[in-house]
């Protein structure tokens, strides 16, 4: 029969020599195991790194993980006793390990243990140090945590015990993966999400529902690595089709507020921004919002803002004529417009003739562009005010706020803002060009036109149900927002934009709820780094699309919580990152970090007491990581799960050698490549020896006008 104290003693591997609160020094038994050990029959590399010990104590037993481990040879004997017996001992070497406190395990019933963070009753020196059994190792490393039910991984020092964490921690908190190129971030990630979907469904079926979990994962992905990892996801990339899988990816610019209008076009914060937030409240009112604009009061304000630019360009001299190319696009714009409002007015309105006859007068001008004369404008300008003359009063607009992200016609921005500038006293369109050529570029990019002036553009509540997902996710748990083929200088705007939408619907849908509940929604965010970087320039009189980007995500950081988003952000330069938006990172998943300034950063980000454990970073393999923070106990290696193929994120490492000798073909076809090229970044203006032209003929009629 074997008792507790001589079951204890066969597990027994040594004695503390020094106690402190970070590490305990052991000296190990002359008989204790060399290279293996057999913990009730069950063989145990020992002693090894990252192996676990317990020290039994009056409250359990404390855990201790090992962090070093070595050999003492002294000069003169150590051992005592021998005397007792007339023996003579000699010098011997001793083996020595150093334990780091990790936590207690106590035995709440029979072969039932728990875990618990942190040391009430430390050790005193000469006290046994054991291994623990199989049950206890289990138990350390999974925590015994009655909600973890999201397998991440299996732990390679305990057996290949799986590990499983509780979603609502690990999400809830936000989580850090982080780690450098090539040590499996993005499997990591990819696994993640799948697996958290795979355990909502074996849920659901326990429960015997059917149907989908609702559950909502958004995936910004600026390298475009996870589109095709998910299986049932809506997946959107720039520049697409339908025939690919994909849709395209739409961000309508009347969803952005002052501050982002404000960011792109560089709007000084004196003089600028105040007239581009005026110019937005009217817009925004004009097409929807508090009170919508009946088809009257369209017409009367898209003739007084005709008028007032036809005014501008007459009285300007030859110096304006060299807008002629946005005179044509304007009276373009107006055309398009009139003619939609005929359609939707009354025959027997007076205003209505006027408003044919200045279609008929545009209609029969062969180029708008190049074949507008001085006498024409003259004829536009007095249609206008016919049609002016027809309203006795003028229309009265209730202003919405600007940042309200309702519909607009974006090409009236520009027009809108000169009529206001005229408008004005103090007359401030000079200090306003510049800001009007950059949003007129923007608009006018065929690079961003797709994703911010869509020709179908998606209403608010289309664009919420695609990005972030239907009702009970009838339409899928995954969206995958492919951004790699965003123009760089719209990239940082897109996220921020995006994040921010997605943080204030959440806002409106914990408000909207009759019982105050949140929306739980993971966030995703690849090359964090980049887009929450902590040296993001700032500017107090013009805010930054890079600056906007981390502050939204800084917010998103403190608050997302409270309204159910949780944050999942994937870096290799952790030192680089916003210290806001990492201290609020409760979870971490460490992979192989070999950077010395990353590695400081990690370090004061965990305990004390787990600091040793970060030393083996620069060796972990690839596929393998440190779980520590909130979503585990205990900091803990384990090895991602191995992805199929299919469900592989498409980051794997350029395979030079099998196209140096010609095992994989790699064709190329510049003329294709350049071609493509040219096409996608050809701007809507032109080029600089048309415009040249443009001018002269603009002078040569003016001059045959007069």
């Amino acid at each position: 029969m074997t008792t507790p104290i001589s079951h204890i003693s066969l597990r027994t591997v040594g004695t503390v020599e020094s106690v402190s609160p970070e590490s305990i020094s052991v000296l190990l038994d002359i008989d204790s195991p060399k290279s293996t050990a057999f913990a009730e029959g069950i063989p145990v590399g020992f002693p090894k790194l990252n192996n676990y010990v317990l020290l039994p104590s009056e409250t359990g037993a404390i855990v201790g993980i090992v962090t070093w481990i070595g050999i003492e040879r002294s000069a003169y004997p150590k051992r005592k006793g021998y005397d007792d017996f007339g023996l003579i001992d000699l010098p011997f070497p001793l083996r020595k390990m150093s334990v780091c406190p990790m936590g207690t395990l106590s035995g709440i019933q029979k072969h039932q243990w728990k875990l618990e963070r942190g040391v009430q009753s430390y050790p005193s020196v000469g006290d046994l140090v054991i291994l623990p059994t199989a049950e206890q190792l289990r138990a350390i490393v999974t925590g015994n945590s009655e909600n973890a039910r999201m397998p991440v991984g299996t732990c390679p020092t305990a057996h290949n015990a799986s590990i499983s964490v509780n979603p609502d921690t690990l999400f809830g908190r936000h989580l850090a993966v982080l780690g450098n190129t090539g040590s499996g971030k993005s499997c990591t990630v990819a696994g993640i999400i799948q697996s958290a979907l795979a355990s909502a469904q074996e849920g659901l079926q326990s429960k015997e529902e059917a149907g989908p979990p609702n559950a909502r994962f958004i995936v910004l992905d600026p390298n475009g690595e996870y589109s095709r990892c998910f299986k049932n996801s809506r997946v959107f990339k720039v520049q697409t089709d339908s025939l690919g899988g994909f849709e395209p990816f739409k961000l309508p610019a009347w969803m952005w507020n002052s501050s982002e209008w404000a960011s792109i076009a560089q709007a000084a914060a004196k003089t600028q921004r105040p007239l581009l937030q005026k110019a937005l409240r009217e817009l925004r009112t004009g097409t929807g919002g508090c009170v919508e604009l009946d088809v009257e009061g369209k017409v009367w304000v898209r003739a007084r803002i005709l008028r007032s630019l036809l005014w501008r360009f007459r009285h300007g001299g030859v110096s304006l004529w060299r807008d002629k190319q946005d005179c044509g696009s304007a009276l373009e714009s107006a055309k398009f417009d009139f003619n939609f409002y005929l359609k939707e007015s009354d025959e027997k309105e007076e205003w209505v003739s006027y408003v044919k006859e200045l279609v008929e007068c545009l209609d029969k001008i062969e180029d708008l562009y190049k074949r507008l004369t001085a006498t024409k404008i003259e004829q536009i300008i007095g249609f206008c005010e016919s049609i002016l003359d027809c309203f006795a009063e003028e229309k009265e607009v209730d202003c919405v706020n600007e940042d309200i992200p309702t519909p607009f016609v974006l090409r009236q921005l520009a027009d809108h803002l000169e009529l206001i500038s005229i408008s004005e006293p103090s007359n401030p369109g000079q200090f306003i060009s510049t800001m009007l050529l950059r949003i007129k570029a923007i608009l006018s990019d065929s690079r961003m036109s797709g994703i911010i002036a869509p020709d179908n553009s998606p209403t608010l509540e289309e664009w919420l149900n695609n990005i972030i997902g239907g009702n009970n996710a009838w339409n899928g748990q995954v969206a995958v927002l492919d951004l790699s083929l965003v123009p760089h200088e719209i990239l940082h705007l897109v996220i921020a934009v995006t994040s921010r939408l997605i943080l204030e619907a959440h806002q409106r849908y914990r408000k909207a709820d009759e019982n105050k509940r949140n929306l739980p929604t993971v966030l995703v965010l690849e090359e964090a780094h980049t887009f929450i970087s902590k040296h993001s320039k700032r500017n107090e009189d013009i805010p930054t699309p890079s600056e906007m980007c981390k502050a939204t995500f800084e917010r998103i950081a403190r608050e997302g919580r409270k309204f159910g988003i949780g944050l999942l952000l994937s870096s290799q330069r952790p030192s680089e990152l916003s210290e806001t938006v990492l201290s609020q990172c409760n979870s971490f998943m460490l992979h192989r970090i070999t950077n010395d300034r990353d590695q400081e950063l990690i370090a004061r980000l965990v305990p004390d007491t787990s600091r040793g454990l970060l030393r083996e970073l620069p060796c972990l393999p690839t596929s393998h990581y440190v779980l520590l923070g909130a979503a585990s106990k205990l900091p803990i290696l384990i090895q991602s799960h191995r992805l199929d193929k299919e469900r592989r994120p498409d980051s794997d490492d350029p395979g030079f050698w099998d196209v140096w000798i010609h095992e994989k073909e790699r064709p190329i076809n510049w003329e294709q490549v350049a071609s493509e090229w040219a096409q996608s970044a050809a701007a809507c203006e032109m080029p600089v020896e048309d415009e040249v032209q443009a001018v002269n003929e603009a002078v040569k009629e003016m001059e045959h006008a007069e």
